[in-house]
């Protein structure tokens, strides 16, 4: 192994775009973070320039490189992204239409399609995944219907990372663990569904190449290497999703491990070494997929975690300080004095399967200051996450739940971590890792550069440490008590009343 080698792993995310540069052995040399660019045209839309996306990790690479006293020890390149957003692209590989982003709801309408014309248990049994708007196949249903002349013109859609991965090398293609989030996967048989593409009206002519993750597709692009400052001689690696990616960097793919990785989205991920089979865990809007080191995963989580937290600040705190926040929700006792969230700001979560749903406070009193209405926002999300967990474990009768590893920029809340111990009940591995993201990414980068010859090899060989947050006896007793008696019940109270919101007509505008 090369130790004076340099793997940079891309982290295309909702909301930033990160380019670090790691060691072989998960060290952080350099790094840099741009927003990722998003435009919201109208309530319930959002989607990405591909362009821009191009032009905000051109500047991220450079000002990567721009730390490095010789950006030529940088031997590999591999991309992790957000999942369901995609680009659709023309024979010279222009993008053709905006990418449509993954919260954007637009697209409940063929969802609906879907689901009545092939059938939700269909889908599950065959791709694994519940008939959800955000997939890719929804958004390209959409454009056809929406922007035929776009889709005319398009002969090639690519996953969010396969496009930087494109731009940086000129290689138009995919892997599994990405493609598991279009629903036009056959899970079973690790190939494009292309009858279920083609009777969704969608030519599966467009689809590219799958291979494995951490395949050496070929060096980056003479002038890519100029305008960023990589080096011409880096391979370019086939990279993952960004959950899954973390997954590798943590060494969780195998039984009775749980990553739960806190982001923007939070996803609580379990290794399989098979696809689940019982269409209860499609009907609760369980997903499941390729993991980028071989076998399966299922996913559940929150679509909006730290999310949340960023809604809240901005909307209802006028962008207080994280650590004001903190120290308001600190002075309130365990449970918020009565006061509960529903974290549904874009769609239920898995266990659940509900687009319609919305996000609800309840229990609010004269005597609910900001502090309280934080804390129990943040006791939501905790909940949320235990639900999602403790209602897919029945799925797994052979899984024994081990460790509960924690992960991602949501575990510099403190407050948070806190009431999560409690919450689950058992102590939370969380790991030094900030970017295990990226981390797994560049992984996948070294594999494809030959640093590593495997996925085990790579994963044996990053080194971090791991602190235990143990629950507080008295605060998880409570939590636990609060948990069965009144949030269980939370979301079947208001489920009706958020159906009946969803079917009324729009307002016109003032």
């Amino acid at each position: 192994m090369d130790r004076d080698a340099l793997l940079v792993g891309i982290d295309l995310g909702t909301s930033h775009i990160k380019t670090i540069a790691f060691t072989p052995t998960g060290q952080v040399a350099a790094k840099a973070s741009v927003p990722t660019p998003t435009v919201y045209p109208r309530p319930g839309w959002a989607h990405y320039d591909p362009v821009d996306l191009w032009t905000q990790t051109q500047l991220a690479l450079r000002q990567l490189t721009a730390q490095l006293d010789s950006p030529q020890q940088i031997v590999s390149v591999a991309v992790a992204s957000i999942g369901e957003a995609g680009m659709t692209l023309d024979a010279a590989g222009t993008p053709t239409y905006d990418a449509i982003a993954w919260f954007d709801t637009r697209t409940q309408e063929q969802a609906a399609t879907l689901r009545q014309q092939v059938g939700a248990e269909t889908l599950f049994q065959k791709t694994g995944l519940s008939p959800q708007p955000i997939y890719s196949l929804c958004k390209l249903m959409w454009i056809r219907q929406h922007a035929p002349d776009a889709y005319a013109r398009t002969t090639t859609w690519l996953n969010a990372a396969d496009y930087l991965t494109y731009r940086l090398c000129g290689v138009a293609a995919s892997e599994f663990s990405l493609a598991s989030r279009t629903l036009m996967l056959d899970i079973d048989q690790l190939c494009w569904a292309t009858d279920l593409v083609a009777a969704a009206g969608i030519d599966p002519q467009i689809l590219p190449e799958l291979l494995p993750s951490g395949t050496r597709l070929g060096p980056v692009l003479p002038e890519v290497a100029a305008q960023t400052g990589l080096p011409a001689s880096a391979v370019v690696a086939t990279g993952g999703h960004d959950h899954v990616c973390a997954a590798l960097a943590l060494g969780v793919n195998r039984s009775g491990a749980v990553l739960d990785s806190l982001g923007t989205a939070e996803a609580i991920f379990l290794a399989t070494a098979t696809p689940l089979k019982d269409p209860a865990v499609g009907a609760r809007g369980y997903a499941q997929g390729v993991h980028v080191s071989g076998g399966y995963y299922v996913l559940g989580g929150l679509y909006t975690s730290s999310a949340c937290i960023e809604w809240f600040r901005e909307e209802l705190a006028a962008g207080l300080g994280y650590a004001q926040l903190e120290e308001e929700a600190r002075a309130t006792p365990p449970g918020s004095l009565g006061a509960y969230f529903l974290p549904h700001l874009r769609t239920a979560n898995p266990g659940y399967d509900d687009p319609r749903s919305r996000a609800t406070f309840v229990g609010v009193t004269f005597d609910t200051k900001r502090g309280a209405l934080y804390r129990a926002l943040l006791e939501g999300l905790a909940y949320e996450a235990h639900h999602s967990l403790l209602s897919l474990l029945p799925a797994l009768p052979s899984a024994t739940l081990q460790q509960i590893i924690a992960t991602g920029g949501g575990t510099r809340n403190p407050l948070l971590m806190q009431i999560k111990a409690n919450v689950y009940g058992q102590p939370l591995q969380v790991v030094s890792i900030d970017e295990a993201t990226a981390l797994g990414a560049a992984m996948l980068g070294g594999i494809g550069a030959g640093i590593y010859t495997n996925y085990t090899e790579a994963a044996a060989t990053i080194r971090y440490t791991t602190t235990y947050l143990e629950p507080t006896p008295a605060a998880a007793a409570f939590y636990a008590q609060a948990y069965q008696n009144v949030y269980t019940q939370l979301y079947p109270a208001v489920r009706s009343l958020h159906h009946t919101i969803a079917a009324l007509p729009q307002a016109p505008s003032p």
